[in-house]
C-alpha cells in the first residue's frame, strides 16, 4: 500500500482546499492517507537574516521529514490575489532552504485547486506546475475545480459530471503513476 501525504495549502480552518484535498486523496486507490494541517507548521516569516540568527526552524525540518517518508503528494492550492497562501509560501520558503535533496524528495505530486470563482484557483495551479517541475524530478498531476460552492457537495463530491469526469481521470493517471514508480516500494 502506498502512503499519501496530503494537505490543503491554506491556514484557514473553513478553507475548501483543505476539504477538497481530503476529498481527493481518500479517492485514491490501495493508499494509506496521512493529512496535515499548515497550522502545525506556523514558523517566523522566512528571511535570510532570520536564517543566519536563528537558523532553519524545527517544524521545516519535520514538514521535510513528512516529505521524505511518504510515497507521494496530495496538495490542494488556495489561490491568494493569483498565488500561494502566505502560511504556504512560507513553509515552501523555508523546506527549500534544507539541502537533502530534491524540494520535494522527486515524489509524485497531485496538485489541486479550487475556489468559489470561475477559474478554480487557475493562475497559482500553473504557477505550482511550473514550479514544481523545476525543483522536483517527480511527475506532477493537476485538476482545478471551478466554483466550489456550486461543483462540490460534502455528501457527493464533484457535482457536476464533465467536471467529475475530469478529475476521476486525474485520479487514474495519477494511481498508474504511483503504480509505475519504481523508486516507490
Amino acid at each position: 500500500m502506498k502512503s499519501l501525504l496530503s494537505f490543503g495549502a491554506s491556514n484557514s480552518k473553513q478553507s475548501i482546499n483543505k476539504e477538497f484535498a481530503k476529498y481527493v486523496s481518500d479517492l485514491i486507490p490501495n493508499t494509506k492517507n496521512t493529512f496535515l494541517d499548515l497550522n502545525d507548521f506556523e514558523m517566523p516569516i522566512y528571511s535570510i537574516d532570520k536564517e543566519i540568527k536563528d537558523g532553519i526552524p524545527s517544524l521545516a525540518y519535520q514538514f521535510k521529514e513528512l516529505i521524505k517518508n511518504t510515497d507521494a503528494l496530495v496538495i490542494s492550492l488556495a489561490e491568494h490575489n493569483g498565488s500561494y497562501s502566505a502560511a504556504f509560501k512560507n513553509i515552501f520558503d523555508w523546506i527549500s532552504r534544507i539541502k537533502d535533496g530534491s524540494l520535494w524528495h522527486d515524489k509524485p505530486i497531485l496538485l489541486l485547486s479550487t475556489s468559489p470563482g470561475l477559474r478554480g484557483g487557475k493562475t497559482v495551479i500553473t504557477t505550482a506546475e511550473t514550479t514544481f517541475r523545476i525543483m522536483s524530478k517527480g511527475q506532477v498531476t493537476s485538476f482545478s475545480l471551478p466554483e466550489f460552492y456550486k461543483n462540490f457537495d460534502v455528501n457527493k463530491g464533484v457535482t457536476d459530471p464533465l467536471l467529475k469526469k475530469e478529475l476521476y481521470k486525474c485520479i487514474e493517471d495519477f494511481t498508474k503513476i504511483l503504480k509505475n514508480n519504481k523508486d516507490i516500494e
